[in-house]
């Protein structure tokens, strides 16, 4: 299996690399969404190219240690690049990568390291506020689990006692410990939302099957489906397949342990 690097000259592709073998394992894929009787219970799910997981650091704890660019990789399981670091003490490690970070670039992470692009640090007095920044951990030494994905970007808008304010991707604003690592600046691979895959095979690769809408199924498959011709659903709201709410219930359980952190919902 082959990945690419991605050319700094209008995003195209135009060379060729095998990723590290002691960065990469096999990944195991339930059969098609089937359960051990072949009942397909997570829907959509199924075929797909076989891939290798590239284990990516998201907890960046080589503190201090100076890092250097080596590749531009393209990643099958996610819609980022990642790039390839080459650490002082000969450790190396997967990133995703900051957009704009070119190969012989140098990276750092540390408590006391420089506000500059690729560098991870915690969310202290040191970074000022209006900073861009992805990859943010929630918890303390768990890794980034925030603004991951190719383009995404959070601000830091304010910072009061021991937590620092954050406007994410999706627009909600909460608050993250001070003493959490991110990222500066954004993740690369900004054009991945303007893909057009078009046309259905495009999507299987994925792993994605086709989707059918309710209303032209059966009674017994969906709670839209029956009617002669083409019927409304037949319901005072919209409902799941297996009979719940849908299209506009909000689905976040009442009482959640970061209700408190959250200052506004997303958009």
């Amino acid at each position: 299996m082959q990945n690419f690097y991605p050319s700094t000259r209008n995003g195209a592709v135009d060379m060729k690399s095998n990723p590290r073998n002691n960065l990469i394992y096999g990944q195991h894929h339930c059969g098609k969404g089937r359960n051990a009787r072949g009942i397909i219970t997570a829907r959509h799910r199924g075929g797909g190219h076989k891939r290798l997981y590239r284990q990516i650091d998201f907890r960046r704890n080589e503190k201090d240690i100076s890092g250097r660019i080596v590749t531009i990789e393209y990643d099958p399981n996610r819609n980022a690049y990642i790039c390839l670091i080459h650490y002082g003490d000969g450790e190396k490690r997967y990133i995703l990568h900051p957009r704009g970070a070119r190969i012989g670039d140098t990276i750092v992470s540390g408590t006391e390291v420089p506000i500059s692009m690729g560098n991870a640090l915690p969310l202290s007095t040191n970074m000022p506020l209006g900073t861009a920044i992805h990859n943010i951990e929630i918890t303390l030494g768990k890794g980034g689990q925030l603004a991951r994905a190719a383009g995404a970007v959070a601000k830091v808008i304010a910072k009061e006692g021991k937590s620092a304010t954050l406007r994410l991707p999706s627009g909600e604003v909460r608050l993250i410990s001070q003493n959490c690592l991110a990222t500066v600046g954004q993740v690369g691979n900004v054009g991945a939302k303007l893909k057009s895959l078009d046309r259905a095979g495009s999507k299987c690769w994925l792993g994605k099957r086709p989707v059918v809408r309710g209303v032209v199924m059966n009674p017994v498959d969906h709670p839209h489906g029956g009617g002669e011709g083409k019927a409304p659903i037949g319901r005072k709201r919209p409902m799941t397949p297996w009979g719940y709410p849908t299209l506009g219930r909000r689905s976040r359980k009442k009482k959640k342990y970061s209700d408190s952190l959250i200052l506004r919902r997303r958009k």
